[in-house]
């Protein structure tokens, strides 16, 4: 890479510019958080596992999600609960490339598991004969490793492009973690390529799946208006309801962050989104699929009776 060689060796992570009292409180508030997100994808993840019942198609992409939301938030969340208690805020700028790199892999990925759980939904719905035949396990090992493959071959393209680049200051980034658009910022040449890639991303792995689920969901309600049994329609809306929940924090925060006009305090709104993005979202979703689905209030009931028998 000759003369594009990068010059910096560390950077600093702003973070959370508050006080010490604050950030004491934050680090026990986001410590609480993760510990959840880990606790709660870990108790989904171990369930389908553990009981027959949810081995199905969507029990399966739901592993999945689990997997995504658990190594998302370890991705960022450990380094910046370890800023907010030190007042050595540096990471290497290897390390840090490569946090941004698994940052979008693991974000693309969730992108398009969403988006495969929402035509699982929609051929169990309004195909319900040819579900079996047409979510085959073949077919759903195909669509969840497509989605895995094509998303970290994706963020590939993010990280050859910012090897191109030289870097060479300033040395601090303000965020938590090294986020795409704010290492940009120590770039000491034109990102245009870059920006016009992170955009076309964007229309490609946010509002090109939207519109399939959405499309989707559009297709299921149809349906759902036209089963005759109250049961029927209670089992649907509850199934789907809890996907669209999802489907809503995630693509809506995303699309904010990275699509929607800048605030007069665009660093500041990045950070809180983000962390809506990183933290929160991974928390929340075990809870939404725990909370509003029988089958798996029922596995848990099933472990935790089978162990007591033990």
């Amino acid at each position: 890479m000759g003369g594009n060689q990068t010059r910096i060796r560390e950077v600093t992570l702003l973070g959370f510019q508050v006080d010490s009292a604050l950030e004491f409180f934050l680090f026990g508030l986001f410590s609480l958080f993760y510990t959840l997100t880990l606790l709660g994808n870990a108790v989904i993840l171990g369930l389908i596992c553990l009981d027959s019942r949810l081995h199905t198609p969507m029990y399966f992409f739901l592993s999945h999600l689990a997997i995504i939301d658990m190594s998302y938030a370890s991705n960022s969340v450990p380094k910046m609960l370890a800023n907010l208690v030190s007042q050595k805020r540096t990471i290497s700028f290897v390390p840090c490339i490569m946090q941004t790199f698994l940052y979008l892999a693991f974000a693309h990925t969730e992108c398009l598991i969403l988006v495969v759980m929402s035509y699982d939904r929609y051929v169990a719905i309004c195909h319900p004969l040819r579900y079996v035949t047409t979510m085959s396990w073949r077919v759903c090992t195909v669509l969840a490793s497509a989605s895995w493959v094509l998303s970290f071959l994706l963020a590939l393209v993010h990280l050859v492009l910012f090897l191109r680049l030289p870097f060479c200051g300033p040395h601090e980034i303000n965020h938590f973690f090294c986020e795409i658009l704010s290492v940009l910022k120590l770039a000491c040449a034109d990102t245009w390529l870059n920006q016009v890639v992170i955009f076309l991303a964007c229309v490609f792995i946010l509002l090109g799946p939207l519109c399939l689920v959405l499309g989707s969901y559009a297709r299921i309600l149809a349906s759902i208006l036209r089963i005759q049994s109250t049961e029927g329609h209670r089992k649907a809306f509850s199934t789907c309801s809890s996907h669209l929940c999802v489907v809503g924090l995630f693509f809506g925060t995303a699309i904010v962050l990275y699509m929607a006009p800048k605030s007069r305090h665009p660093e500041e709104q990045q950070k809180i989104l983000s962390l809506f993005y990183s933290l929160f979202n991974p928390m929340l979703n075990p809870l939404i699929y725990s909370l509003r689905n029988k089958e798996v209030k029922g596995a848990f009931r099933r472990v935790l009776w089978k162990d007591r028998l033990m």
